[in-house]
Order: structure tokens, then C-alpha cells, then sequence
């Protein structure tokens, strides 16, 4: 992705549009790229409200779950340090929200290299959960996205989490 991405207005009569390698392919041969918001994906914008979800607690709320992440969005293939792969189950979609952290646990493995103990504390500010953060979003989207509709939200699997903390059942993963 070009280091200026998306649409620039440069004045009234200019506009730069800057696409991917992907979508670029996909135009040259007159097809709508893959991930176009022509494709029905675009779900519209969240509230200022959610704008600090954390990544974990949208894994939480997600219908959908997938096995990788990158903290950089501009760079979502890109990752830093050294990466070790291991056969996961790479399908799953909710049928009751929030997901057990069980289920959470079962798509993520944190590994610590270092001289050091690991500390469990470290966890608390990547795998951060908040039961009223996860709540909230859940109802606002129950609300707002037809995808979400017809899922029913279970209030006592949201017992299993904390006020807030790092995610229930990880440090067993480490």
C-alpha cells in the first residue's frame, strides 16, 4: 500500500486515487477487487464511544473469527519478530454472543522469549477485556447491523469475564 493511501483532493478539479497491488490487478482486467466497498462490505462507521475496543474484546463480539493480527493497520501482512506457525482451526462463527474465553483462548498462543520470568501482568495491556465495553458494543450492534439481528446475546456468559482485566484463561496459554 502506497505510503499516501486512499483518495487525496489536491483542489476542486484533482483527485488521487492510491490502490493496492490487488485492487490495481482487478481494475486493469475491468473486475471489482475483491475487498471493494462495492461488494457490500462496508458496514458503516462505530460511534466515538468504541473508538478504544480493544482488539481482544472485538474478537469477543466477532461472528467471525480469524487467526491472525497485526498491530499495524496500514501494514496487515506485515509482521516483527519471529513467527512460528502451527495448524489451527481457522472457522468459526458464533451462533451466541459474547464468545466463551474459552473459545477466545482456543485462536490465540502467546510465547515470551527472554531472560526473564514471564509476568502475567504484561498481558493486561495487549489482552485487555472490559465486561461493559463488550456489552455495550454487542447491543449497539445487535441494533445497528442486520448481521447481528438475530443473534441472541447471552448475559451470563459475560459473567465469565472481568470488570476489567486481562482476558480469562490466558495465562495458561503462555
Amino acid at each position: 500500500m502506497p505510503k499516501d493511501s486512499g483518495v487525496k483532493f489536491q483542489d476542486s478539479n484533482a483527485v488521487t486515487v492510491n490502490v493496492c497491488v490487488e485492487c490495481q490487478s482487478s481494475l486493469l482486467k475491468n473486475k471489482v477487487p475483491q475487498l471493494a466497498l462495492a461488494n457490500q462490505l462496508y458496514r458503516g462507521s462505530l460511534p466515538d464511544r468504541f473508538s478504544d475496543l480493544m482488539w481482544v474484546e472485538e474478537k469477543v463480539c466477532a461472528l467471525y473469527l480469524i487467526t491472525a493480527h497485526s498491530s499495524d493497520p496500514t501494514q496487515p501482512r506485515v509482521f516483527h519478530g519471529n513467527t512460528c506457525a502451527h495448524e489451527m482451526n481457522t472457522v468459526s462463527t458464533a451462533s451466541v454472543l459474547p464468545r466463551m474465553p474459552s473459545d477466545v483462548n482456543g485462536f490465540l498462543s502467546v510465547i515470551f522469549i527472554g531472560p526473564e520470568q514471564f509476568d502475567p501482568s504484561r498481558l493486561r495491556t495487549f489482552f485487555r477485556v472490559r465486561k461493559h465495553k463488550i456489552w455495550s458494543f454487542l447491543v449497539w450492534l445487535k441494533h445497528h447491523n442486520a448481521l447481528y439481528a438475530s443473534i441472541p446475546l447471552d448475559a451470563s456468559i459475560m459473567d465469565l469475564y472481568p470488570s476489567d482485566g486481562p482476558l480469562p484463561g490466558l495465562t495458561e496459554r503462555v
